[in-house]
């Protein structure tokens, strides 16, 4: 659907593949489109990637610059705990793709720090996941500071790729604009509504189905102590290869139980909201 100009939105579960679904259609859109030189680079991106986390626009960027960077394409992402000035820099010889949550991007637009003058293809992963964390006025302000010359009419044409692909003049394309969502609250249906036109519909999975590569058990241990033998024995079987993640329930007990699995002679590295975004990189890229 990418490849066919289509705006779309896609119902997916988490790990059905779906980043090489909307990476891949996006390079061979941008490869269509004039390279940035010294006067286009400060007309910001040619397209933005939208995240709900910094961990998962993180996690995009890395994907999309496996792809992008043997083409000649820049990859950014724009994500909170880092400063300004830093993201700023990284922008300075200009990006094709901005990866970005949808808070600091908005703060980057605000501050001048970038523009989104010929930006002409949005991607918003997880979008339910951003109208989850409040992030529905942030994309609102996004998608209404894109240009307006190049958006699709709302008409059948919208639906006709021949008359998609058209160029509008110069390097200025239709816009195109993907969601990618695991539910279909109201107020995604009315982001939607408001800046997706004639979209096509995938249904990846069932919705609130794990995908089949996921095995789930669930067993009810009560007490500490019992929880804590019971972990041991699973850490310890070697049924399970690391990397394995923990969950619980606050903060504090995240530093107790990694812990306890340092005395039983494993690895261990915390993440959690008290933690900087330094802490957090650094704990993801140790050894554990």
């Amino acid at each position: 659907m990418g490849k066919l100009a289509r705006d779309l939105i896609g119902v997916a579960v988490t790990g059905s593949g779906k980043t090489a679904a909307f990476l891949l259609p996006l390079l061979v859109y941008i490869s269509e489109l004039p390279p940035l030189n010294e006067y286009t680079k400060n007309d910001g991106p040619y397209a933005i990637i939208l995240a709900p986390t910094r961990e998962l626009a993180q996690q995009i960027e890395t994907e999309a610059k496996k792809f992008a960077t043997p083409l000649g394409f820049t990859c950014v992402s724009i994500v909170g705990g880092h400063s300004l000035e830093e993201q700023s820099y990284n922008l300075r010889n200009g990006a094709e793709i901005i990866i970005a949550t949808p808070g600091r991007l908005v703060d980057c637009i605000e501050r001048r720090v970038l523009v989104l003058g010929q930006c002409c293809y949005v991607i918003m992963d997880e979008a339910d996941r951003m109208i989850d964390l409040g992030f529905e006025e942030s994309v609102n302000k996004i998608l209404d500071a894109l240009p307006v010359g190049n958006e699709k009419p709302d008409t059948d044409d919208a639906e006709d790729a021949q008359a998609m692909s058209r160029h509008l003049g110069g390097k200025d394309r239709y816009r195109q604009t993907m969601m990618y969502t695991a539910t279909m609250p109201s107020a995604v249906e009315k982001i939607a509504k408001k800046y997706l036109r004639r979209p096509a519909i995938v249904t990846i999975g069932n919705i609130g189905e794990a995908v089949e590569t996921v095995e789930q058990r669930v067993e009810f241990v009560s007490g500490e102590d019992k929880r804590k033998k019971r972990l041991n024995e699973i850490l310890a079987s070697g049924e399970f290869q690391p990397p394995i993640i923990v969950f619980v329930n606050i903060k504090r007990n995240c530093d107790a139980v990694a812990r306890d699995i340092k005395h039983m002679g494993f690895t261990a590295v915390t993440l959690h909201g008290s933690k900087t975004q330094e802490q957090r990189e650094a704990a993801l890229a140790s050894d554990w």
